[in-house]
């Protein structure tokens, strides 16, 4: 095993800066309790700030699971089911929204794609069930109408990303775990200018299952209109 202590040492360090900045009562009101208002379903990336991108300096404001590619899924026995830390918030403590929120250039979905195309897992094993989880929801994306496969390899990436958020969202919609009373949201957190040229932002892609750009505008708040783009559906909608 490893014996440099430097990476443990910035990690303490980082807790004790986060412990001296907190004001008091910081944990006051979700001591015995949480009711997070919506639960976001990120990937696992450390680059996507999972609670910043809200702008959340609170804790128990978002219920935040992540994992490999932003899947609302896993696999028990053999059967694909709707992921218990998506269910836990809504069936446990009140949340009644998700956010499925991918991100562009998104490794997951790039070794997915890879696999499709005929390459090796990316490993190891760990690694690989959730890779192969999404090879389904790839293949099916190139073999619609919506993937420019002519495109250069980043533009097809960021093209399966959105097609992934707004897939994910949809297997939530229909599942029957998830009480039609919930709000469901697709998200790109978009940090490499792809969308826009404000990083870091958020575009809204799909509202309990509608993708439509057009119909998302009607949907969105006054003012928030620039936030509602699409690489699969008309392109850029609005402008920033």
């Amino acid at each position: 095993m490893g014996t440099d202590r430097s990476t443990l040492e910035r990690l303490l360090a980082g807790n004790r800066r986060h412990v001296e900045s907190l004001p008091d009562e910081y944990f006051a009101d979700v001591q015995t309790g949480q009711h997070p208002t919506a639960v976001a379903v990120c990937c696992s990336d450390s680059r996507v700030s999972h609670e910043g991108m809200w702008g959340i300096d609170r804790p128990g404001a978002i219920f935040t699971p992540s994992n490999i590619g932003n899947q609302v899924w896993d696999e028990d026995d053999g059967e694909r089911i709707i992921d218990g830390g998506v269910l836990y918030p809504i069936h446990h403590t009140g949340t009644d929204a998700v956010a499925v929120v991918g991100h562009t250039g998104c490794g997951a979905v790039t070794a997915a794609y890879h696999v499709a195309a005929g390459a090796e897992p990316p490993g190891p094993q760990g690694v690989d069930k959730w890779v192969d989880m999404l090879v389904p929801v790839v293949e099916e994306a190139l073999e619609s109408s919506l993937i420019d496969r002519d495109a250069n390899a980043d533009t097809v990436v960021n093209q399966l990303v959105e097609y992934n958020v707004g897939y994910q969202a949809r297997s939530l919609c229909e599942a029957d775990e998830i009480p039609d009373t919930a709000s469901v949201y697709g998200f790109v957190y978009d940090f490499q200018g792809v969308y826009g040229d404000r990083p870091g932002r958020t575009y809204l892609v799909s509202v309990d299952g509608e993708t439509d750009p057009d119909a998302l505008i009607e949907l969105v708040p006054d003012g928030y209109e620039s936030t509602v783009k699409s690489l699969l559906y008309g392109g850029e909608v609005s402008t920033d």
